[in-house]
């Protein structure tokens, strides 16, 4: 018989309360910042980028991430499925074809950022398919156990998707992917509890890294577009984990 999952609580109501709040300021904090951002942000090789966003979220909402990274000499697309409503019929498949196509164009792999519940696509997506992934960076995704008691969104999504319907391997959730790996979490996440969004058990190439914000505002959070450049800039094979400096300790409250 399967073990039950812990219960995780859903984050506190005043978290919750405060969630819009804080996103817009960090919205403020990006447009005061991005010129600086530019200058301090390391420029890619040019290989594939694919930014996947969350649940009920489109391409648009990653738009202002995207157009940052492509300026930073990235190829970067969005995940071209519409509206992100759970891995209903034909999702999956679809968003690995359009990887393969990506992949074959570019003839290397691709990395992928994925904003919550597209941060868990990115990590099953590289799960089955390690070997056109270059590496994996999930924004508050709820991997962990416990997740469907822990997110605030979790009933509509059980609805929408319902468990014995889903086409991926639940118990495998929570296992890191066999590549580069890297899981950023704000212990002020006001919609997932952080707890599910931290890799607890991984390999030599996984990472946890903390920052400041909400969860609707990490695609559009200054420290998390920083973070994202440094982790794409490193070359395959010559992986290592972010390391903060003296100033950054106070954005970046924990690295594991």
């Amino acid at each position: 018989m399967q073990d039950q999952e812990p219960y995780v609580p859903p984050p506190s109501l005043l978290l919750a309360l405060t969630e819009a709040h804080r996103a817009a300021l960090e919205v403020v904090s990006l447009g005061v910042t991005r010129h600086a951002l530019k200058k301090m942000a390391p420029l890619g090789d040019g290989h594939p980028v694919m930014v996947l966003p969350g649940f009920l979220g489109g391409d648009g909402y990653n738009s202002a991430l995207r157009r940052f990274l492509s300026g930073l000499n990235y190829s970067v697309h969005g995940w071209g499925m519409g509206r992100n409503l759970g891995p209903r019929e034909g999702v999956l498949e679809g968003l690995e074809q359009r990887i393969e196509d990506l992949v074959e164009r570019y003839e290397g792999p691709i990395s992928l950022v994925g904003h919550s519940l597209g941060g868990i696509f990115a990590r099953e997506i590289a799960r089955a398919f390690p070997d056109k992934i270059r590496q994996v960076i999930s924004l508050g995704s709820p991997f962990g156990e416990g997740r469907m008691t822990a997110s605030i969104p979790a009933r509509l999504f059980a609805a929408l998707n319902p468990p014995q319907d889903l086409p991926i391997d639940e118990d495998l959730l929570a296992l890191a992917p066999p590549v580069p790996t890297t899981a950023i979490y704000s212990k002020g996440d006001g919609i997932v509890n952080w707890q599910t969004t931290f890799q607890h058990e991984g390999h030599e190439q996984t990472q946890n890294i903390e920052v400041r914000g909400s969860h609707c505002g990490m695609t559009l959070n200054p420290s998390i577009w920083l973070l994202i450049a440094e982790c794409l800039a490193i070359a395959p094979g010559q992986w290592q984990a972010f390391e903060r400096g003296n100033w950054s300790t106070l954005v970046y409250p924990a690295v594991d």
